[in-house]
Formats: C-alpha cells, sequence, structure tokens
C-alpha cells in the first residue's frame, strides 16, 4: 500500500460498507453428510490427531494476536498515520469497541479487498480504479458472499481468513505425516513424523508475519488452496488438483506457478494412487506415463486467464493486474536479481542506523531515512533465514515442493520495489508451506531449540501485530 496511491480505491461514499453487502441466503442442509463425516474422523486416529494439533495451535496463536494487537491500541493508540487509508466503514466506523477489534485485522491492504468486494474493479474507469486490479478476485468474491449471510464486511474477512487457516493446519499436519512418513524419506524417521507434525503446525501458526492469516489478506485462502493441491497430487486426484491450482490463480498472481510441483508430481512422483510406470529411469525421464487425467492440469491458470478474461470485457485491459504493479514501484531486474538490490539496500540500511543522521542518504528512502533502513534491513533478515530453509526442503522433502518454494519466489526475487528492493518478502515466504515443513523436521532432530525458537517466534509475532495494529507499515 502507497500512501500516494491509497485513495484511488474509494469511488463512491465509503460509509456504506458499515452495511452488509447483500442480503442473507438460505444455507443448505447437511447434517446427515455432516454426521457421516464426523464419524469417519473420529475412527481415523491420525486424523483426530491432526484436528487436536490444529485446533490448540489455531486459537492459541490467534489469542495472541488479538491480544497482542489490541494491547498495542489501548497503550499506543491507533497511530500518527491512521487516516491514511482508513475511511470511515472500511477499517473503522464501527464504535470504539468495533475499531479497537478490527485493529489486527483490517489495516493497509485489507481496504482494497473490502472496496473490491463492495463496489467491485470497475475497470472501465480507467485509471481511477486501476489500482485494484492488483488484487486478485477470489478472495473480494468470498468476503461478499459471506457478508451476504449479514456479517459485516471486516468480520466476514475475518471468518473467511480464519476458516481458511483452519483447513491449512489441518492439511499441513496431514501431508508432513504422510511425506515424513513414507518409505526412504530422507533426514528423519518414522517414528518421529507425527512430532514433526505437530510442530509444523505451531511453526506456521506462530511464524513471524502469521497475523496475516487471521487478517483481511488473501494469505490464508491461498495456504489452503495450495496446501489442499498438494495433498490431492500425492492422492493422484487430478481433477481436484486442476480446480485448487485455478482457484489459488484467482487468489493471488503465484498461483500459476503451482502448475510445476502438480506437473513434477504427477510425472515423478511419489504418489499414492498408483505404482510408477518405471521402476528405475534415467536423468530426466518420466516414472509415470502421461494419461489422460494429465488434462486436468491443464486448469491451473484458468483462474488467472477469467480474471484477465473478464477485465477485458468490463471495458479495461486484460494485462491491467500486472501493469498495476507500476503503481508499487515494482520493475523488472532480471531472474532474481532482485537479491542484489535487497542486499544492497538492506546493508545500506544498516550503514544510515549507524551513522545516526539523516542529512546524507544512503539510500533511496521512502518517507523517514531511519524507518526505510530498518524495513530494508529487516527486509534482508528474512531473505538470510530463508535461503538454509530452502536448501533444507530440497534436501528433505520430495523435489515438487523444492521448485514449488524457488518458482513462487520468482515475483518477489526479480521485480524489486525500487525504495524497498524485498518489500512483501516476508509475506511472499509465510505462504510457503515446505519452508515450515523443514523447519519443524529441523525442531524435531533440535529438541532443545524447540521451546526458544517457537517462543521467539511468537513475540516477533506479537511485536509485528502491535505495528500493524498501531497503522505502522510491517510487510
Amino acid at each position: 500500500m502507497n500512501p500516494d496511491t491509497a485513495e484511488l480505491a474509494i469511488l463512491e461514499n465509503a460509509g456504506e460498507l458499515t452495511a452488509p453487502l447483500g442480503t442473507p441466503a438460505d444455507g443448505l442442509q447437511g447434517a446427515g453428510y455432516a454426521g457421516r463425516w464426523l464419524a469417519r474422523l473420529r475412527a481415523d486416529p491420525a486424523r483426530m490427531t491432526a484436528v487436536r494439533d490444529s485446533w490448540r495451535a489455531l486459537w492459541s496463536s490467534r489469542l495472541l494476536v488479538w491480544a497482542a494487537g489490541v494491547g498495542a491500541v489501548l497503550a499506543f493508540g491507533f497511530g500518527p498515520v491512521r487516516h491514511v487509508f482508513n475511511p470511515p466503514g472500511v477499517t473503522r466506523g464501527f464504535g470504539w469497541v468495533g475499531n479497537l477489534l478490527a485493529a489486527p485485522a483490517a489495516r493497509w491492504d485489507s481496504a482494497w479487498y473490502l472496496v473490491i468486494a463492495h463496489y467491485g474493479y470497475r475497470p472501465d474507469l480507467g485509471a481511477f480504479t486501476y489500482s485494484r486490479t492488483a488484487f486478485f478476485p477470489l478472495y473480494p468474491l468470498g468476503l461478499r458472499v459471506i457478508a451476504a449471510l449479514g456479517f459485516a464486511p471486516v468480520l466476514a474477512g475475518v471468518l473467511l481468513s480464519v476458516g481458511a487457516l483452519a483447513c491449512s493446519l489441518y492439511g499441513i499436519h496431514r501431508l508432513t505425516t504422510l511425506e515424513l512418513s513414507r518409505s526412504g524419506a530422507p533426514a528423519i524417521g518414522r517414528p518421529r513424523a507425527a512430532e514433526v507434525a505437530r510442530l509444523a503446525v505451531l511453526v506456521t501458526a506462530f511464524a513471524p508475519m502469521a497475523f496475516f492469516f487471521s487478517a483481511v489478506y488473501s494469505e490464508s485462502l491461498y495456504l489452503a488452496l495450495s496446501v489442499g493441491l498438494f495433498w490431492s497430487a500425492r492422492q493422484g486426484r487430478w481433477a481436484l488438483v486442476g480446480a485448487l491450482g485455478a482457484l489459488a490463480a484467482a487468489t493471488r498472481s503465484a498461483g500459476v506457478v503451482l502448475l510445476l510441483p502438480a506437473l513434477m508430481l504427477y510425472l515423478y512422483g511419489p504418489r499414492e494412487d498408483r505404482l510408477p510406470d518405471f521402476a528405475r529411469v534415467r536423468w530426466a525421464r518420466p516414472r509415470y506415463r502421461p494419461r489422460a487425467d494429465l488434462l486436468w492440469l491443464g486448469l491451473v491458470p484458468a483462474g488467472l486467464g477469467l480474471y484477465m478474461a473478464y477485465l477485458a470485457l468490463s471495458g479495461g485491459d486484460a494485462l491491467m493486474p500486472f501493469h498495476a504493479q507500476d503503481v508499487w514501484a515494482r520493475h523488472f531486474a532480471g531472474p532474481y536479481l532482485g537479491i542484489w538490490d535487497g542486499i544492497r539496500a538492506g546493508l545500506e540500511g544498516a550503514r544510515q542506523l549507524l551513522s545516526f543522521q539523516r542529512h546524507h542518504l544512503y539510500f533511496p528512502p521512502s518517507g523517514s531515512p531511519f524507518v526505510a533502513a530498518g524495513h530494508n534491513l529487516m527486509l534482508l533478515a528474512f531473505l538470510v533465514a530463508a535461503v538454509p530453509a530452502v536448501v533444507g526442503v530440497l534436501r528433505t522433502l520430495p523435489l515438487a515442493y523444492g521448485v514449488y518454494v524457488i518458482a513462487a519466489l520468482a515475483l518477489p526475487l526479480s521485480y524489486p520495489v525500487t525504495p524497498q528492493p524485498l518489500m512483501s518478502l516476508p509475506r511472499f515466504l509465510v505462504v510457503l508451506f515446505p519452508l515450515g515443513i523443514w523447519l519443524a523436521a529441523w525442531l524435531a532432530a533440535h529438541p532443545r531449540v524447540q521451546r526458544p525458537a517457537l517462543c521467539g517466534s511468537a513475540a516477533l509475532m506479537a511485536f509485528f501485530v502491535a505495528q500493524f495494529a498501531t497503522w505502522h507499515w510491517v510487510a
């Protein structure tokens, strides 16, 4: 979010957003199906363990998020820039208690999703609504559907995000157990797979940027869809893989790269649905012969294609979501060459802070030179921490997981932002669940580090959500 472009999102009177976005819809009665599902769940110890571990991580982490966010607002107020992009009815206007409870959930980019959910994209209006198209449609569409049931828009966003997080944690638990229990899994034995799965959901729920998973942001929805895609691919449910991939591609631009790991799992495995067609292979020869069900993977880019088609048919440009990145000063620096820009910005940021002066600028700032320097240094720290995690994923998990992580990082590391080259990198990293699985496996092998690592991560999450709730830019 940029203060110079934030107001472009408001078309009409934002006060209308205090009302629900539609009329309540009749729900479908599924008591019989739900009963059968619960019975199967209780009969499966692995599923019950995943539910228990995921539920504990969910409620305890969200309790910390709201305690830290609300506590920060009570202690320090709403912050000096609370009116930068804070129109009534979007992130405030709910009364004193309502504004307080919305603080950890509705800040910065949340307003874009809320405006889109209410007014749509309106690409026919050209430059006035141009910036909206950078935010992909599935999350605001889901927000609108839930709000149509009678919930206030911010609450609808929180329900959508928390519900998606619950599904994500359960899926990560199941996927971790599957991968680290399989025959030939490197670096860890079968008896410890359940412990790694428990740690994986804790690592995910208490990650430093995990407060975005309950904010009115698309992170948790994308995480749930990507985890579901990997699980479905491992089970050989290729129609579902295609559908989930299409939804992920309609959630954020990085969703289309899920086609790569899906294709790798189809051709090279590991797969639970059938044995390999070739026991031994050389070089890059696939272990599984392509069949007709491979065509389902063609659905993955369809989510992006439909969004582009909608924009073109609504009076705009099909490429608007990509051109809109110019508003945030993103530019193509070359494949992964943004890493160099990020390193330079972080080192110059450290130099700026150590100089204790504001007159000579070591790097083009955005706002206060000290604040910009601190941001660039923090972003560099996340980049440095990601390097061993990516290597660990490549060594511990099937190759498809490592390929996914590397491909998903292409956008933030190839398209840097001029004043903050690694802007939003922590949010790109937090949804890459293979990194959390590797970290959980590493913590399981180093039990003395588990408690300090988890407590330190939770403390960082509390610190960052306190900044977020008081309208300080975080990532």
